[in-house]
């Protein structure tokens, strides 16, 4: 059944909304008293500062362990060693994982390391960047479509076996993507393109970073809608947890003005990184299985970009989901998500 929204995806994905709840609305924080996670076990990705941290250290709160994947492991260890020091914690309880998103192998590596796991319940997607200037990997995609886009789908595809396998009696898994606003402010130019993937391959004309990143956002929306149409034994989630500062590192590549007008933005109109953590929390505890193919902010299920819902949105949904299984057919996609299909 199609949730009903308080409000409408055209009035949300306005700017006066955006700045309404950056100003007005805060999120609760989840309490220990109303969600227990003691046996269950997360994977944060990105976790070693900024929105990725806080969720760690409010999952570590409610009783759950924590595996974070990390690009630096010398960082990782060092975050590591603060959070047992400041939870009083057993040394077992976070983990440090090696990840790096711009490297299928090591997607897959990792994947295949979680296959050790017997209570991997909880995995939280939480890497990505924001390119100041366009770079391509080695893919023949733009970093950040290859890092925010495929490379994260790569690694939900791998984990939803093992996140099903590991769901507690009666319950399912979950698995939630971060999202962004930006993605209901992106034109996507791309999206009457037939093939889509090898459109969005070629260099833009004129570099424009806040379309590609909203593109790649808005991308994983359409992807997750189709999937979690396919799959309902794995809950799958987007959360959005706003314009973050204090500790957030998403733009660490600018420079000069553009990294002052950065600061500058998130100075007016940031909340912290520990209050932007909280709506991922709520997503995968007090919501879950009511978040399944839904995208959260705060504690409630909201609308999506507002392109999610129109006809050519779910055209495109279905064309993407398709070539996205095709780009990453080497990994046997298809297959997984037949193993996990009702």
């Amino acid at each position: 059944m199609a949730h009903v929204f308080d409000i409408s995806p055209e009035k949300r994905a306005s700017r006066a909304s955006f700045i309404w709840r950056q100003l007005f609305v805060t999120p609760p924080p989840v309490s220990s008293d109303e969600v227990k996670l003691v046996g269950r076990t997360a994977l944060i990705t990105g976790a070693t500062g900024g929105i990725g941290l806080e969720i760690t250290r409010q999952l570590l709160g409610l009783g759950c362990k924590v595996i974070m994947g990390v690009r630096d492991e010398r960082k990782g260890e060092s975050v590591r060693q603060d959070l047992i020091q400041e939870g009083k914690l057993n040394d077992d309880v976070v983990q440090i994982w090696k990840l790096d998103l711009s490297s299928y192998q090591s997607i897959i590596a990792f994947a295949a390391n979680a296959k050790t796991l017997d209570n991997l319940n909880i995995a939280i997607l939480n890497a990505g960047i924001y390119k100041v200037s366009e770079a391509f990997s080695p893919t023949g995609y733009e970093e950040g479509m290859q890092i925010n886009y495929l490379s994260n789908v790569l690694l939900l595809l791998s984990l939803l076996p093992i996140i099903k396998k590991n769901a507690p009696a009666g319950e399912t898994g979950h698995i939630c993507l971060v999202s962004s606003d930006t993605s209901a402010w992106a034109r996507f130019e791309e999206r009457n393109s037939t093939p889509l993937l090898p459109a969005i391959k070629k260099p833009m004309k004129t570099w424009d970073m806040g379309e590609r990143y909203g593109t790649t956002k808005l991308l994983s929306q359409l992807f997750l809608t189709a999937l979690s149409k396919r799959v309902s034994s794995v809950t799958l989630s987007c959360a959005n947890p706003g314009l973050c500062g204090g500790g957030s590192d998403l733009a660490r590549e600018a420079k000069g003005i553009l990294r002052f007008a950065h600061k500058t933005q998130c100075l007016v109109l940031s909340r912290t990184c520990a209050v932007g953590a909280r709506t991922i929390v709520h997503s995968v505890t007090t919501l879950h299985r009511q978040a399944h193919g839904h995208y959260v902010e705060g504690d409630k299920i909201q609308p999506m970009a507002p392109i999610v819902y129109q006809d050519e949105g779910k055209e495109l949904a279905e064309r993407l989901f398709e070539e996205t299984l095709e780009e990453l057919s080497f990994a046997g996609v298809r297959q997984i998500i037949e193993g996990v299909s009702d």
